[in-house]
């Protein structure tokens, strides 16, 4: 439980690439433009905050050569793990042009999470005919995650479920949304995620109908419920776990919200079986929510989003488990589970946890939650 998985080698940065290549080859795309997006740690390991002055990387059939400005040269070649040249451009030049120059003759994708201004520039610089989203084949690779990344990825989702436990202990009347949100980035901290909280929402009473949370402060009260959705990484590989129960004694309303809830849930992993469409699980936690009579569709009270989305070195990563979405499941890839319930002008409840595909069909990273009594029932705890 507390022992932390190596980072990603260098040696499977270098196969994605390799696979990324044989995409390119199959799609005739002569060059791939990565910015300065997850798919730069993706393909290189290289984080970098993005900004108006491009920095990134050109993969070509032969070469992988980075690009960024020239005052930030020494920085990028002392984050480089994968070989590859590094072209600079000035303040006073246009770094699509070098990019253009880099990638040479033919088609060019762009990575489809780069700022608009940088589609714009590129546009300019090589034309409508020559430019594509990359979006299709970084996806058809990131999509399906390797052991490396499912080790990455269940560490991060065992330190968050034993942050969400301990917050729960946290919990007593009066405190407030903020200082549980404090303790929780604190706790993330502590067993060495990458920089605490990735993003933490903690909503009390009736603020846990709103999906995202309420704004500003709100004080806890007994028989409220109690939403907490929060999540933290390890190299970038993301954790994403929501958890509903009450303060208090449950109501015997708040008890039957909370146990369909978590038939949804179940009806969605038990639907998410090898080569059925994603959408064949939200289809299936719908279906138990309309049996009692909630929805349909995304009416309230109900379901107000999908059921679930992938996740990896973005907490949101496509293909999502919603109606449309026919990709059909394979090995390797992982979901999140949350066909929350949401009773307008009284309470919301989430379950989510996450779950990864195998050969022999869904298997849990984390196992849901017990009951609305005993939420964390069956979880060891995590040591310091």
């Amino acid at each position: 439980m507390t022992k932390r998985p190596a980072n990603i080698s260098v040696d499977e940065r270098l196969q994605r690439i390799k696979r990324l290549r044989g995409e390119m080859e199959r799609d005739g795309v002569g060059a791939v433009v990565i910015g300065p997006t997850t798919n730069l740690r993706y393909f290189a390991g290289i984080s970098w905050h993005p900004s108006e002055r491009f920095t990134g990387a050109v993969v070509t059939g032969k070469a992988i050569t980075y690009i960024c400005p020239g005052f930030e040269r020494d920085k990028v070649q002392s984050l480089v793990t994968v070989p590859g040249d590094i072209r600079v451009w000035q303040e006073h030049e246009n770094p699509y042009a070098l990019i253009a120059d880099t990638a040479g003759e033919g088609s060019i994708a762009l990575d489809d999470q780069v700022a608009l201004f940088t589609y714009y520039g590129l546009r300019q610089a090589v034309g409508d005919e020559c430019l594509k989203s990359a979006g299709a084949l970084t996806n058809s690779l990131r999509r399906i995650k390797s052991a490396a990344e499912l080790a990455l990825m269940q560490h991060a989702k065992n330190v968050t479920l034993e942050a969400q436990r301990r917050a729960r202990d946290l919990l007593r009347p009066g405190i407030l949304v903020s200082e549980v949100v404090r303790f929780i980035d604190e706790t993330h901290r502590k067993f060495g995620s990458d920089g605490g909280n990735t993003f933490c929402l903690v909503s009390f009473a009736e603020d846990t109908t709103l999906p995202h949370g309420g704004e500003g402060e709100r004080a806890l009260k007994d028989g409220d419920m109690v939403l907490i959705d929060t999540g933290c990484a390890f190299d970038g590989y993301n954790s994403d776990i929501t958890r509903s129960y009450v303060f208090g004694e449950p109501t015997r309303r708040q008890r039957e919200i909370w146990n369909l809830e978590k038939e949804a849930q179940a009806a969605a992993f038990a639907a998410a079986q090898i080569g059925q469409p994603c959408e064949s699980a939200d289809r299936a936690a719908r279906a138990v929510l309309e049996q009692a009579g909630l929805g349909p569709d995304y009416r309230l009270p109900g379901l107000p989003h999908r059921t679930g989305h992938g996740i990896g070195l973005d907490v949101h990563e496509a293909p999502n488990l919603v109606r449309g979405d026919g990709t059909p499941l394979a090995p390797g890839m992982c979901f999140s589970n949350e066909p929350m319930i949401v009773l307008p002008g009284e309470f919301g409840i989430r379950l989510e946890d996450h779950f990864y595909m195998t050969e022999s069909g869904p298997r849990w990273f984390t196992q849901p939650s017990h009951s609305i009594d005993a939420p964390f029932d069956g979880v060891a705890a995590m040591v310091d």
